[in-house]
Parts: C-alpha cells; structure tokens; sequence
C-alpha cells in the first residue's frame, strides 16, 4: 500500500438560495492561512489543495468548491458518487442557513456512499454578538444525525484547521478498518469527499 494517499474534498454547495456562511473563507484559510473579507460569488468550480500529515503518512487534500446556484447542481450532484465525507457548513448568526440543514443532509445521503463521514460546521464564531444559533442546538443536530459538530471562525481561524484535519482522519480510520478500499479505486489510492455549504 503506497505512503501518500490522496483525498479529494469536493465542496458541494447545496443551500442554493442562501450565500455568505463563510465556505469559501474557511477554505482559504485552510490551504492559504489568510482571510479574505470580500470573496467573489462562486461560480462553477473552484480549487485547493494541501498536505497534511495523519498517522505519519502525506495526506494531499484536494478542495473542490462548487458553485450553489440551481444553474450549477447537476455539476454538484456528480461529485457525490464515491464520496466518502462531506462538510456541511452553517452560518451562526443567520437562523435561516441552520433551518435548512436537514434539506441538504437529506441531499447529500441520497446521492453519495452510505458510509460517508460528515462534519456540520457553524462558522463565524467570532461574531458572538450576532449569533442567533445556539453552539447547543448544533450539537443537538449533529447528535440526532450521527454527525461530527465544531463551531469554526474563517477570520480568526478558530478551529478551522481541526475541521478539515479532524475530518480527513475520520475518513482515514475508515480507510484502516476497510470501510474504504483505496486499492479497488479505478484512478488509484483516492478517496473522494465534499462539502456542503451556502454559496459564498
């Protein structure tokens, strides 16, 4: 089994009405250590990558963020298959992006692997102020679904880096206990996982 697997993180963007949750931020924050205030609409496709290292082996993550306009959820639906996790990602100081959680869960399980890990995100945690969803109302949600929870802020970096981190070795230990065959892969070790978000 080679050293250095590959994992494809594929952001599907799946709140279609809804924009600003801070996706594309916590991304640039991840590969790039930077936040970015102003970020363009996404549109089509947008890409990252970076290593990291997880039980002494190279980990290339590879970030795809797809746009979340109706235009563009063919596009998104087709990362789906053979993804093995997701981040599903809410902003906490907008009530509605949390209301529709269960929409895009219910989603992103019809279309991809059954085994699939998802961690639910709620960014900007550093508007504290703002925040009309509760840290344990999250918690709630992502027990009763089976998910990871973790309250992230893409401008100060707050666990951002453990999202995407802490995620990957969920997947890793997947990998380990067989859940995942890498070695069956028709493009060779990749695993694929995605995101989901409100479009930013």
């Amino acid at each position: 089994m080679s050293c250095c697997f590959l994992f494809a993180f594929i952001l599907a963007v799946m709140m279609r009405w809804y924009y600003s949750v801070g996706k594309s931020c916590l991304l640039l924050q991840f590969t790039d250590k930077r936040f970015q205030p102003v970020h363009d609409l996404t549109i089509g496709v947008e890409f990252g990558a970076r290593m990291i290292t997880i039980d002494g082996k190279q980990i290339k993550l590879q970030i795809w963020d797809t746009a979340g306009q109706e235009s563009f959820r063919s596009i998104t639906r087709s990362y789906y298959r053979g993804a093995a996790g997701a981040l599903l990602v809410y902003d906490i100081t907008r009530r509605d992006t949390f209301n529709h959680l269960t929409t895009w869960l219910e989603d992103a399980r019809q279309h991809s692997n059954s085994n699939m890990v998802i961690m639910l995100i709620g960014n900007k945690s550093d508007l504290e102020s703002r925040r009309e969803v509760k840290k344990e109302e999250g918690e709630a949600f992502a027990r009763e679904h089976g998910l990871i929870f973790m309250e992230t802020s893409a401008k100060t970096a707050s666990n951002v880096e453990e999202a995407f981190i802490n995620t990957a070795k969920e997947i890793y230990e997947k990998i380990q206990e067989g859940v995942f065959d890498i070695n069956n892969e028709p493009s060779g070790p990749s695993v694929s996982l995605y995101w989901l978000a409100a479009n930013t």
